[in-house]
């Protein structure tokens, strides 16, 4: 039996210690080797299949790194989702149990030097709660799955309830409208009829003479003036004067009663969806913040693709196609050209799609008219810089 033959004591003591976890500074990431000292990593590095996968590194070295970068990352979160969905753990203890795994992606080939840079890297993207103890750094996983899910539910069924609420409210004015349409005539009616059955003004009385012989006289009457009322008189000039200038109290009435009954239900539409939060998917934002500038993101459009807590929107932009997170705080609405397509974000039709038809600079407010949906055609006049956003 040879010297490093399979079953020698030499060869089976290598093995076990192959079998566990050596120090990361020996380890070769291109070529998936382990060494157990400095020595043997020196002479690894210096064979010729080493040099061979080092210029294939050369050519392309920043695909190679985010490459490794990409799927240590995937692998961490997928390891926190398994063992502490729902718990806060060192950020310690859950790197040891994920470099338990021998054939794992070492952090020495990833973009980030440390453990630490790792840690503040998932807090400021959101993938992971951050928290600096005494006892050193605490991480808790966000499952944006199953927020995400519950989000949607919760968002379908408010906006089910909103619209149910929404064509309860049209139906109740439409009622209202109708009654009100069926007691004008009415009343315009019973106004005619109890003119006909008034008796009208006799005649001023006199002294009437007939003679009765055979010749004919033409008959003699004679009439005496009888005064008028002062109160009749006073009646008779304040109703001219009504009729002069138009005004009709049936129709008034009711007309005024209704315009104040919808203009009560405007305003409790504008009260239940005015909100302290407008982003939502699918619209074209501008970035404002001066903290992007020297990146390059300042007073640049993007879409927004997600909104997380309401407050919060992950912008792709249009230029460069790049995801950004950034508050709503530092976002502004964008004003298409006449003609286009927008959407209202907040107010009395949040929500709903809509057509601009012109824009007032002197008050910051637009023209628009609503498409589809239940309010389809209806035309608001007067709708903020702020409210409507280009879709």
């Amino acid at each position: 039996m040879g010297k490093n033959d399979f079953l020698t004591p030499k060869a089976i003591a290598n093995r076990i210690k192959a079998k566990g976890l050596q120090k990361l500074r020996w380890y070769c990431q291109m070529c998936q080797k382990q060494c157990r000292d400095e020595n043997g990593f020196k002479c690894h590095c210096m064979s010729e299949s080493h040099q061979r996968q080092m210029q294939v590194f050369g050519q392309n070295p920043h695909r190679f790194v985010d490459g490794y970068s990409e799927e240590f990352e995937s692998t961490f979160l997928e390891h926190m989702k398994r063992s502490h969905r729902f718990s806060r753990v060192a950020a310690t203890v859950v790197y040891n149990e994920y470099i338990n795994d021998r054939h794992h992606i070492h952090m020495n080939s990833t973009e980030w030097a440390t453990l630490t840079e790792f840690v503040k890297y998932l807090g400021r993207t959101g993938k992971c709660k951050v928290e600096e103890t005494p006892k050193g750094w605490f991480i808790t996983y966000i499952d944006r799955e199953s927020e995400t899910i519950f989000k949607e539910k919760l968002k379908n069924k408010r906006l089910k309830s909103d619209l149910a609420e929404e064509e309860k409210q049209e139906r109740t004015i439409m009622k209202q409208i109708e009654r009100a349409e069926q007691l004008m005539p009415m009343s315009a009616n019973e106004s005619a009829a109890m003119s006909e059955t008034l008796p009208l003004n006799p005649e001023p009385s006199g002294k009437v003479a007939f003679s009765l012989g055979s010749s004919s006289k033409l008959v003699v009457t004679e009439t005496v003036d009888r005064p008028k009322p002062v109160f009749e008189e006073f009646e008779g000039e304040k109703n001219s004067s009504k009729t002069k200038s138009g005004f009709n109290p049936t129709k008034s009435g009711g007309r005024s009663a209704l315009d104040d009954l919808m203009k009560e239900q405007e305003k409790a539409k504008e009260r239940s969806n005015r909100k302290d939060y407008w982003l939502c998917e699918g619209i074209i934002v501008k970035v404002m913040s001066k903290g992007l500038a020297d990146k390059g993101y300042y007073k640049q459009k993007g879409t927004v693709k997600k909104v997380i807590d309401k407050y919060v929107g992950e912008i792709e932009m249009l230029d460069s196609k790049h995801v950004l997170r950034v508050d709503q705080e530092e976002l502004e609405t964008v004003i298409p050209q006449i003609g286009g397509l927008v959407r209202i974000v907040n107010g009395a039709y949040r929500g709903s799609n809509a057509r601009l038809l012109s824009v007032d600079t002197d008050n910051y407010c637009t023209r628009v008219q609503i498409e589809k949906g239940i309010y389809d055609g209806r035309v608001l006049q007067a709708v903020d810089y702020e409210d409507i956003c280009k879709v």
